[in-house]
């Protein structure tokens, strides 16, 4: 019997250090408040300038929007979505961003591709002015395929605990303020591959109304909303609530920072639908109510205020529109 090693079972020491640092290299932000990041057994992150602060956590990925990268070799901007995924999560409580950790498994680490979801993952980081502090890259042959990764992210921020966004003092006739999707984000792409399987499409090909290649429009990476809820908070604005609009689009996710007894009622005119939620409601022939439960149909973040808070976001925020306003009713939302 031959003499066995680590690499001969498929992982690769060596390589995984060399990793290591080019994430280094590509992770040159690290505020003082980070004692030590990258390298280490775990990070070490100091806390200051709060009277009583609360960590708000989160944790996701990216889903089967990885497919689609993969398929076409394209892996710079998926690690975009892994850090929105999870920032978006944790600002909607009022929270800035403190650091954010990412895990990588593999079946084979090819340096080159893992660069590419470093650059995209750093990139995100930087748009929501949240340091990559650490993380794990896992190579597991024979679990997952030699040319497939999958990616998971840790998003951390902090609040003081009196500036905790909750919805808790929403009100009958609040107004609801949507800010513009980029697309698809990272949501309902299972559905979306069922369907360019069954329908036959190449991810090649340009499909009316898309003036792009259809992977061109599915990879378009989530929208961070970090520095526009930050404008909107250090301009004193009293946000009752926010809400990311990820799985479970508008329908499911506005009433999950309802108090019971108050609805949304939406009006999906106030809002242009993207050219790609067109072609992908004219493929899916889904229910209208469907649609916007599965995706978030142009909208990918929504702010309750009162009427004349409203006024100040729109103009601080000139991509805000006025979707909807709070009713009285079973908690929910109403689609016109």
């Amino acid at each position: 019997m031959e003499n066995l090693d680590y690499k001969s079972a498929g992982v690769d020491i060596d390589k995984g250090l060399a990793f290591v640092d080019i994430i280094k290299e590509k992770s040159f932000w690290k505020p003082s408040y980070v004692l030590e990041g990258i390298g280490g057994f775990a990070s070490l992150t100091s806390i200051t300038n709060y009277k009583d602060p609360v960590l708000v956590s989160s944790t996701d990925g990216v889903g089967t929007k990885l497919l689609i990268a993969q398929t076409v070799n394209i892996h710079n901007t998926v690690g975009i979505d892994l850090v929105a995924m999870g920032i978006n999560d944790v600002i909607v409580y009022g929270a800035r961003p403190l650091f954010f950790l990412d895990y990588i498994a593999c079946g084979r680490l090819d340096l080159g591709v893992m660069e590419k979801v470093i650059e995209g993952i750093v990139t995100g980081c930087n748009e929501a002015e949240c340091p990559l502090v650490g993380g794990e890259t896992a190579e597991m042959p024979d679990f997952y395929p030699e040319d497939r990764y999958d990616l998971a992210g840790f998003a951390v921020g902090i609040v003081e605990r009196d500036k905790i966004i909750d919805g808790r003092s929403i009100r009958e006739d609040d107004i609801i303020i949507g800010l513009p999707s980029s697309g698809l984000h990272s949501n309902g792409f299972s559905l979306i591959r069922r369907v360019i399987k069954e329908k036959n499409l190449s991810l090649e090909g340009i499909y009316s109304p898309l003036e792009k290649p259809l992977y061109e429009e599915l990879l378009v990476p989530t929208k961070i909303y970090w520095k526009q809820i930050k404008k909107l908070l250090e301009n004193g604005i009293d946000v009752k609530g926010m809400a990311h609009i990820t799985g479970g689009g508008i329908i499911d996710n506005i009433p999950r920072v309802f108090p019971e007894g108050l609805c949304a009622s939406i009006n999906t005119g106030a809002f242009p639908r993207l050219p790609i939620f067109t072609f992908i409601s004219e493929k899916l022939k889904l229910p209208r109510e469907e649609l916007y439960r599965t995706f978030n149909m142009g909208i990918g973040m929504v702010i309750i205020v009162n009427k004349k808070e409203s006024e100040k976001v729109c103009s601080i925020l000139n991509e805000a529109i006025i979707i909807g306003k709070v009713i009285s009713g079973k908690r929910g939302v109403i689609i016109e």
